[in-house]
């Protein structure tokens, strides 16, 4: 137990300490002062509460017109003050979530983003689900929950120290064995606080795995319910929504099976908690009442020890108020540093793969000693090499599941399970065109221009590229913004794919499979436009289908090993013009 507080303080300091080092630290650190202050502010007010406790209470004891109104004005500047500092301090706080929040999800989005890392965690054997969730939910919770619970935590102990000094004076001695004990009241409430920490603590400990595991379930049903929305015709044109349905209710059926988990631990705690509440209401009164009948203290002095107990009673049950909070707390940020350290398993293996060379300005492309491995290590090529110099066509064909996508990924960077040497001339524009292109929520002059902006190249430009491969009459939609993929079929979308390549023009161009869904004489008319349009550009392209090897000067063939070392083999051979 000592070593899992441990491990989770340094997990909790691990992603705390970035953004109170980093540039918004005088800002944000200066705001939290404010907020601190203020929490001092309240802590203050309430022991001007408490003394105002005592005065009215023996005014109304006294019948004491003058000084019942007096104090009911003290108390009118008071609760205004309270009013003030108390709508302050949220507001301060929210401001500060939403800054820290912006930076961290800045921070988690880009480090997702960068070096491939959003595809490669695939690989990562499931250990970090759902990352959407993490960087907008988890973060977003993490953020809240720090600064809300380390800020009460800071004014419960404030609190404590404030008031127990008060309630010390307060109380009178009481005798065990004829040894007067000072400070009854405050002992009291230390044994009753302790006593219910401890077993809200026995009772709600389960509450922390179950709130991990209700998380990654809700990720997951949100996830296929995502999966559905954007696969609606495939779906509806199989008629598969029953086996939608049964797969939905599977992944529903955890979230239910674990709520209910927590539904019967959190009853246990409330029955408690809520318990525990009521009695704290009465307890200081059973307390503190002989004192009062005996006459050693008046109206006043019995409400103010009340109102102290209640505030010690209060501090030193934070535990006990907020542990279904500080479960939810414990299971995000085990959620958030293990994404974070996949992240960081990624980056210190990101060179995996095939290893890159920068050529020299206008050399060509040279793949020397390639192997492809699955990532449960079957071998699907080994020893392949080949040159492709500017300009170059060169068609890759072979049955399928050889690996030929297989190869476009390594050639991408995005395949770990690769080794080799790629070289190719240093900051010349390469291009993917894969079978499904990706079309981003964007207007439609942005999804042709993707991934530079539709400024670079101006609306006649994208309306021309257009026009040229089939899709004129979209040209006028152009400023219109859509889910465009899918709005567009399959075709339509290929087709947009190369007049993008038609409009960022560069050196490198790979297709796998980028007319697949398109017909012979529309597949022949789009290469021929990158052929004439694209003089200076090398291309490369996996095909099924024999016409198109008229467009290309070399095949690349995907061939069974014969030596039985690998799957496949690299054979390459010149296409008679």
């Amino acid at each position: 137990m000592p070593g899992s507080k441990r491990r989770f303080l340094s997990d909790l300091w691990a992603l705390t300490k970035p953004y109170w080092k980093s540039e918004e630290r005088f800002k944000s650190g200066l705001l939290l002062a404010v907020i601190i202050g203020m929490s001092l502010g309240i802590v203050y007010l309430n022991v001007l509460f408490n003394e105002w406790n005592n005065l009215f209470y023996n005014s109304l004891q006294e019948k004491n017109v003058d000084a019942f109104f007096r104090l009911f004005g003290r108390f009118t500047i008071l609760a205004a003050m309270f009013i003030i500092v108390a709508v302050y301090q949220i507001y301060l706080r929210q401001m500060l979530q939403i800054r820290w929040r912006r930076w961290l999800t800045e921070r988690y989005a880009e480090r997702w983003l960068e070096a491939h890392n959003y595809y490669r965690l695939r690989f990562e054997n499931g250990l970090t689900d759902n990352p959407d969730q993490r960087i907008s939910e988890d973060i977003n919770g993490f953020v809240e929950q720090t600064l809300s619970l380390t800020l009460g935590f800071l004014e419960s102990v404030v609190t404590l120290a404030s008031f127990s000094v008060i309630l010390w004076n307060l109380s009178g001695d009481i005798h065990i064995l004829d040894l007067p004990i000072p400070g009854s009241m405050l002992w009291a409430a230390l044994v009753y606080a302790g006593l219910g920490s401890m077993l809200t603590h026995f009772i709600g400990r389960p509450l922390i795995r179950l709130n991990f595991f209700q998380q990654r379930y809700e990720a997951d049903f949100r996830y296929n319910l995502v999966r559905v929305r954007e696969n609606a015709e495939a779906i509806a044109l199989y008629g598969g929504e029953s086996q939608e349905a049964r797969g939905l209710a599977g992944r529903f059926a955890g979230v239910v099976s674990n709520w209910w988990g927590i539904m019967r631990r959190q009853k246990r705690l409330t029955w408690f908690s809520a318990g525990y509440s009521q009695a704290a209401v009465i307890f200081p009164f059973l307390v503190a009442a002989p004192r009062y009948f005996s006459g050693a203290i008046q109206l006043g002095g019995l409400m103010q020890t009340v109102s102290a107990f209640g505030h010690v009673q209060s501090a030193l049950s934070w535990f006990i108020d907020a542990y279904t909070r500080l479960a939810l707390w414990k299971a995000t940020v085990d959620r958030l540093t293990g994404f974070a350290a996949a992240l960081e398993g990624l980056e210190s293996r990101r060179h995996e793969g095939l290893d890159r060379a920068d050529a020299p300005a206008g050399a060509g492309l040279r793949l020397n000693d390639l192997t492809l491995r699955l990532p449960q290590g079957d071998t699907l090529l080994a020893g392949a090499s080949l040159a492709l110099a500017p300009g170059e066509r060169l068609m890759v064909a072979g049955p399928s599941g050889c690996g030929k996508s297989t190869l476009f990924r390594a050639l991408g960077g995005l395949w770990p399970f690769a080794s080799g040497t790629l070289s190719m001339p240093a900051g010349e524009r390469t291009l993917f065109l894969p079978q499904r292109p990706y079309l981003p929520i964007a207007s439609l002059e942005a999804a042709v221009a993707y991934p530079d902006a539709p400024e670079t190249y101006g609306r006649e430009r994208i309306a021309a590229a257009l026009s040229d491969c089939g899709l004129a009459h979209l040209t006028d939609q152009l400023e219109v913004e859509r889910h465009w993929s899918q709005e567009l079929s399959v075709g339509e979308q290929q087709r947009l794919a190369f007049a993008r390549a038609l409009l960022l023009a560069p050196r490198w161009l790979f297709c796998d499979e980028a007319t697949s869904a398109l017909d012979e004489p529309a597949e022949q008319a789009l290469y021929g436009l990158l052929v004439s349009r694209l003089p200076g550009t090398a291309i490369v392209s996996v095909a099924h289908r024999p016409a198109l090897a008229a467009f290309h000067q070399r095949l690349a063939r995907f061939v069974p090993d014969a030596g039985g070392k690998a799957t496949f083999k690299l054979e390459l051979a010149a296409i008679p013009a």
